[in-house]
């Protein structure tokens, strides 16, 4: 069903869809760029959803997860794990020559399990054993040894409030492009704690590095982005990922690239990492890869070829599922926070990271509201199954591009906001135009109905008229007494009522008046000058019942003239048939020639006496007279140029050839059985025409008169 609603420029129903359309587009687009908070949780969930299905391929494993996990705890023991142990740890991993080590691990407390710890229960409880304990060095001096043989970084957990501990950070230069000299880390937009909980001193001093390990305070949040700096208490301090990249390049201190309060990016030796304005970096996930994970305990036994770990950026850290909190992450797949530090490097030294441009908001908000007016236009113009392929269409291509932008550019474009909102805006043109095109219904109904009425009311008026119409013609059985003729006629209107004319009345008791007519035109008016012209006709014919047939078509014509504004004209045929000797006087005012049938005869004639033209068209006409002999038997046949006239579908007209045909053939039927009743050969006329008229519309009215005069006997 269509329910489009008119597409008339200057039609109302558009106008108001069109406006209420252009508003809910503008609120639209200010909901989307000014309350961003509605449309956040949808648009990371839309990213999400990029990594779903492209994640990122490992093409590189420049980052190694040295993970104490179960199979390690299970060989070892159990957590905390001797310093010694960790110490030992380190140095297998230092021979393999890594480029740095990082240490995801924050040891803020002595070990517990130190022999200076335990020789001071042993000097109360068992002087022996102190005895041995006392030249053994300390599990920390051990440890911090071999953190100071390599290049190690420690990792510090960022806390919200002050913590009184030392905080070693390297330095780092503010380039703002702005060129404002007043740019400090308080003036920047970036995360901020009030202190740190880094490793004891011993081994805090002996570190090459220290960077944060804080992945996220916010149970159970899904981890799209790492902050690579944060403001603590006034300094800088790098993400454990970038500090190992300065360890491992040998760069003495970092820059923070900014604008203003924005952050563009850190630059870390020769390569800049672009961030978001806060100073995070969004990851491009890979799904947990083997090759990137050695087990710690493989390490310890010498299972792991020292090849393996040369320039290679290694992690340490605890990943057994009891004692770390596994991190979401956008591909549905829990991760330690160590290896989300190893995601981390890998995207920065393959530079594979995701990018959000901060052109991307403009121009999806300039699609949105560009798709958004197309579909204002189209919606009220189109029918709804159009329409709604065009808003699926524009949905589909604003996905399609924007996972096309983050497949080959890995750049991230929101489309999933702006296809919401434009699927809200199509349903509110969609209803806009519904509701129209159901008030156009009704509307329509009601001047439908009321046509409908109107049409009713002139129907019955019409067929009153036809009624009068048909009423005022006389009837052949007024004549049903009189053996001396046979006469028939019969008029069918074009429409409900006609302009043809027939009549017949005694002037006296052995002379008949008859006469056929045809007004120029149809319908309504032309039944009305019909009925006036008969009603004259008669009148004078009546008024002169002695006068010759040429004076009263002379004064039919003067009478019929006189009040004529609309300058209709009638052909008429009118005669006067003597009853007793069969004399025919006649006159043909511009009708069509009268079809004489001679008794005893196959002969077809004409008469074309007396004739003269239409009344109405020529004042004060002479009009003369014929004159015609008619035997018993003689048959006239009188039609309307609505006979002749008449057409097929196809155009052809029916013709007085065609006619001629269908009288002669009654004739020569009545020679051999017996003439047919006038009645007879008036039907026979109008079925021949309707049979080859078909269903094609009626031209004129039909008019036959036939008269057949019988004699006296």
């Amino acid at each position: 069903m269509t329910v489009a609603v008119d597409a008339g420029s200057d039609s109302p129903g558009i106008r108001r869809i069109w406006i209420v359309g252009v508003l809910t587009l503008l609120g639209l687009a200010v909901a989307i760029v000014v309350f961003t908070w509605w449309d956040a949780r949808l648009q990371a969930l839309w990213f999400d959803a990029y990594q779903r299905v492209a994640a990122r391929k490992v093409e590189t494993l420049p980052a190694i997860l040295v993970e104490i996990d179960e199979k390690s705890l299970r060989a070892v023991g159990q957590w905390p794990w001797p310093r010694t142990t960790l110490a030992k740890l380190l140095r297998d991993i230092e021979r393999g020559e890594p480029l740095v080590i990082g240490v995801d691990i924050v040891m803020p407390e002595p070990d517990r399990m130190s022999p200076e710890r335990l020789l001071e229960q042993a000097r109360r409880d068992d002087p022996v054993l102190a005895a041995h304990l006392a030249p053994l060095p300390s599990n920390d001096t051990e440890l911090a040894a071999a953190i100071a043989a390599g290049p190690v970084v420690l990792g510090l957990v960022g806390w919200p409030e002050r913590t009184g501990k030392t905080l070693r950070a390297p330095p780092f230069a503010i380039v703002d492009a702005e060129r404002r000299g007043d740019a400090t880390a308080q003036s920047i937009n970036i995360g901020q704690f009030g202190g740190v909980i880094p490793s004891i001193d011993e081994l805090d001093r002996a570190a090459a590095g220290h960077g944060l390990i804080s992945v996220s305070s916010v149970a159970r949040e899904v981890i799209r982005r790492l902050p690579l700096v944060a403001n603590v208490n006034g300094t800088l301090t790098p993400a454990l990922s970038v500090e190992m990249l300065r360890v491992a390049l040998h760069a003495p201190a970092l820059r923070l690239q900014t604008a203003g309060t924005a952050v563009h990016g850190v630059t870390i030796g020769g390569f800049t990492a672009p961030t978001d304005d806060d100073g995070s970096m969004r990851i491009y996930y890979s799904p947990r890869d083997k090759r990137r994970s050695i087990s710690a305990v493989d390490v310890l036994d010498g299972k792991v070829d020292p090849g393996d770990l040369r320039d290679k950026l290694v992690l340490v850290g605890v990943t057994g599922v009891a004692l770390t909190d596994y991190q979401n992450t956008p591909l549905g797949e829990a991760m330690p926070g160590s290896e989300i530090h190893a995601q981390v490097l890998e995207n920065l030294t393959d530079q594979t990271w995701l990018s959000r441009s901060h052109s991307a908001p403009l121009i999806e908000i300039t699609v949105f509201v560009l798709t958004g007016l197309l579909l204002i236009w189209a919606t009220p113009r189109w029918k709804p199954r159009n329409s709604a392929l065009l808003a699926v269409t524009c949905v589909v291509a604003m996905i399609l591009s924007a996972f096309a932008g983050f497949y080959f550019e890995r750049q991230l474009f929101d489309a999933a906001t702006p296809g919401v909102a434009l699927l809200i805006l199509y349903s509110t043109l969609l209803a806009l135009t519904l509701a129209e095109a159901t008030r156009r219904r009704r509307s329509l109904e009601r001047v439908v109905q009321a046509q409908r009425e109107q049409a009713a009311l002139v129907t019955g008026e019409l067929q009153a008229a036809q009624r009068i119409q048909t009423g005022i013609l006389p009837r052949a059985e007024t004549l049903r007494d009189e053996r001396r003729i046979d006469l028939a006629a019969t008029m069918e209107p074009a429409r409900e009522v006609g302009g043809d004319l027939y009549d017949f009345f005694r002037l006296d008791q052995d002379r008949l008046f008859f006469l056929v007519g045809d007004v120029a035109g149809k319908g309504l008016s032309a039944s009305i000058f019909m009925a006036i012209s008969k009603a004259l006709y008669k009148s004078a014919t009546l008024r002169q019942p002695h006068a010759a047939i040429g004076d009263l078509m002379r004064t039919a014509n003067d009478e019929v003239s006189r009040d004529n504004p609309e300058t209709f004209f009638v052909t008429v045929f009118a005669g006067i048939v003597d009853l007793a000797t069969g004399e025919l006087r006649y006159c043909n005012a511009g009708h069509e020639n009268p079809y004489v049938l001679a008794a005893g005869s196959a002969a077809l004639a004409r008469l074309d006496d007396g004739a003269g033209p239409p009344l109405c068209t020529v004042e004060g006409f002479a009009y003369g007279a014929g004159r015609y002999a008619m035997h018993p038997g003689d048959t006239l046949c009188l039609v309307t140029d609505g006979i002749v006239d008449a057409q097929n579908a196809a155009g052809d007209r029916y013709g007085s050839e065609r006619l001629g045909h269908v009288l002669s053939g009654l004739r020569l039927a009545g020679l051999r059985s017996g003439a047919p009743s006038a009645r007879a050969m008036a039907d026979a006329v109008l079925v021949d025409v309707r049979a080859f008229v078909g269903s094609a519309e009626p031209a004129d009215d039909l008019t036959v008169l036939v008269l057949r005069w019988l004699g006296t006997r």
